[in-house]
């Protein structure tokens, strides 16, 4: 195995910090895909407006998926600064 990949593992396995780094930013962008499904699934409009129903969800749907995604690159840029932090404690 090359020795980037083993000093990569072993700070990995060392760091509390990016750890929880990446499991939070797995359970955020999760909850919140599972949120925004949830919220477009139940979506309903009456009337002259149910015309619009299907773009409207669509645009909530997006916002939720983009809100998603900008949660898990920050806390993978958080993962990575708590790595570089620690890497440089450990060697």
């Amino acid at each position: 195995m090359p020795n980037w990949l083993i000093e990569f593992l072993y700070v990995l396995a060392i760091s509390k910090r990016t750890q929880w780094a990446i499991i939070l930013g797995v359970v955020f962008f999760v909850g919140i895909n599972l949120l925004g499904h949830y919220m477009v699934a139940n979506f309903e409009l009456h009337g002259p407006a149910k015309g619009l129903q299907e773009v409207i969800a669509q645009k909530f749907a997006h916002k939720y998926d983009k809100a998603a995604f900008i949660a898990l690159l920050s806390f993978l840029f958080l993962a990575y600064k708590c790595y570089k932090k620690d890497k440089k404690r450990l060697w």
